[in-house]
Parts: C-alpha cells; sequence; structure tokens
C-alpha cells in the first residue's frame, strides 16, 4: 500500500484489523484497541459466547453507556493494583494527560 505508515493493524478478540490511522494518533488508537479488546474478552467470558458479532455489539452498547452514563470502566488489573497499594488510576490517568499536555505546549515549535 502506497500510504502503510496511515494504517495500523489491531487485533480485537483474536481477529486482526487493519484501520487508517494518521501516525499521530497511533497511540491513541492502540489504547482504543486495548480497551475494546478487553470488553469484548469480558463479555465472552461472562457469557460463554464465541459469536463475535454479538460480542461486539454488546461491547459497542456498553462502551456508550459507560461514555453517556460518566461510569469509566476499570480493568482487573487496575482493580487489583487500586486495591493491593491503594492508588487511584483514574486520578493517576488525570495526572499523565495534564502532564502530556504540558509537555506537549512546551516542546511545540514556535511559530
Amino acid at each position: 500500500m502506497p500510504n502503510e505508515a496511515n494504517f495500523l493493524d489491531i487485533t480485537l478478540l483474536g481477529k486482526e484489523y487493519r484501520v487508517a490511522c494518521p501516525p499521530d494518533e497511533r497511540a491513541a488508537l492502540l489504547n482504543a484497541a486495548a480497551y475494546v479488546d478487553g470488553k469484548m474478552r469480558d463479555i465472552a467470558e461472562k457469557t460463554k459466547s464465541n459469536h463475535a458479532e454479538r460480542i461486539a455489539v454488546m461491547a459497542a452498547l456498553n462502551i456508550a453507556h459507560e461514555h453517556l452514563s460518566g461510569n469509566q470502566y476499570v480493568p482487573a488489573e487496575d482493580q487489583k493494583i487500586e486495591s493491593e497499594i491503594g492508588l487511584d488510576i483514574d486520578a493517576v490517568r488525570r495526572r499523565i494527560c495534564h502532564m502530556e499536555t504540558e509537555l506537549e505546549a512546551v516542546l511545540k515549535p514556535a511559530g
């Protein structure tokens, strides 16, 4: 493909997908794919279903509900970290986002 850099291969529930993605959005898309994959795996495990389309629809509905209601999904490994060391993962994520924004502003070339 001529614009290979504008595509990214992601894996959802064990199946690979090639999606269009600007180079500066790769990390965000990988994070989104990991989030969706986690939701899909949780649903597949809970429902004992192997119908990818049904799992994808349920994941989409759950993610939309979380977004619209303001509830945030916390992966099991994050819940374990939070309970073991008393760390608020959401607060850490917010702080990291804030630091990234500050770094981008400082590193952004003037002009």
